[in-house]
């Protein structure tokens, strides 16, 4: 199972790039809030979690339930770091999965995640990605590889129970944490995901995801 796993993880990067939209440059990703999910796809890892619209407080987001499920709802678009480097979300978590290890197969589980996809070059498997997670156990800033391929690497932003609950805004300069984590500068990237999986620990998990937007500082 675990081989299938790290199989699934390269060959669901490469898949990311297969009907890419063209190169144009824009700031929003996700406008949740206005209700607009154009050019977004959920993606199987490992059966389907759900996304879907619901309406909280009067305000749109996108609801993710994973039941022993791992998918990722996935818009592919090229953003320019160069101009907008900095990454803007919001997010809310009822509760992490109190995994003890993230940085094993079995631990490879996450309440909330956030994918940036990059390609580089121009085989198909040449991607990089950074996943941007909220954790059980990780202290926040903490970074490791991605257990099941060496192509991504895992980013602490939030850990812990203390937020579960309340919606927590995040800003990351995507282009800077790519050369930290791969040492190599970024002009581009290629997609984003947002990903509520818990295939490995066979337990549930919801999450909530606002607007998603680049900007320049």
């Amino acid at each position: 199972m675990t081989f299938l796993r790290g199989a699934l993880v390269v060959l669901f990067l490469i898949s990311l790039f297969q009907d890419l939209h063209g190169e144009s440059e824009a700031t929003f990703i996700g406008k949740f809030s206005k209700g607009d999910l154009e050019g977004w796809e959920n993606k199987e890892l490992e059966g389907m979690t759900s996304y879907s619209l619901v309406t909280l407080n009067g305000k749109q987001a996108i609801q993710a339930e994973s039941n022993g499920t791992a998918s990722a709802f996935l818009k592919p678009m090229k953003i320019d770091l160069d101009k907008t480097p900095f990454l803007n979300w919001s997010w809310k978590i009822e509760q992490t999965l109190g995994i003890e290890d993230e940085t094993v197969k079995p631990g490879d589980d996450f309440a909330a995640r956030i994918y940036v996809i990059v390609k580089i070059g121009w085989a198909p498997w040449g991607v990089n990605a950074i996943n941007y997670v909220w954790s059980s156990s990780s202290a926040e800033g903490s970074d490791w590889p991605n257990p099941f391929s060496s192509k991504a690497r895992m980013i602490t932003v939030k850990t812990g129970d203390q937020h579960a609950g309340q919606w927590v805004r995040e800003k990351r300069n995507v282009q800077k944490d790519f050369e930290k984590s791969f040492n190599r500068k970024i002009r581009y990237i290629d997609a984003i995901a947002i990903m509520t999986d818990t295939d490995n620990s066979q337990s549930r998990a919801v999450a909530y995801y606002g607007d998603i937007y680049f900007s320049a500082k």
